[in-house]
C-alpha cells in the first residue's frame, strides 16, 4: 500500500495570522484559486506548505 504523505493543515484564522491579513483576504485568495484549500464541512483548511509558498512568491506590483 502507498504511503500517505503527512500534511499539516491550517485554518483560515491561522493563515490570516501568519500572513498578517484579515480572514476575508484569505477567503478571497482561496476562492480566486490563489491559495489552494480543502473544504471540511463548512470550513476550509489550507496546507501549510502552500501558505509558505504563497508568502515566498514575489509581489506583482512591487516596483
Amino acid at each position: 500500500m502507498a504511503e500517505i504523505p503527512e500534511v499539516t493543515f491550517l485554518t483560515v484564522a491561522e493563515v490570516a495570522k501568519l500572513m498578517r491579513v484579515s480572514n476575508m483576504t484569505v477567503y478571497r485568495m482561496v476562492h480566486s484559486g490563489e491559495l489552494p484549500a480543502v473544504r471540511f464541512g463548512r470550513s476550509y483548511r489550507v496546507p501549510e506548505s502552500d501558505v509558505i509558498a504563497a508568502m515566498n512568491r514575489p509581489i506583482a506590483n512591487a516596483g
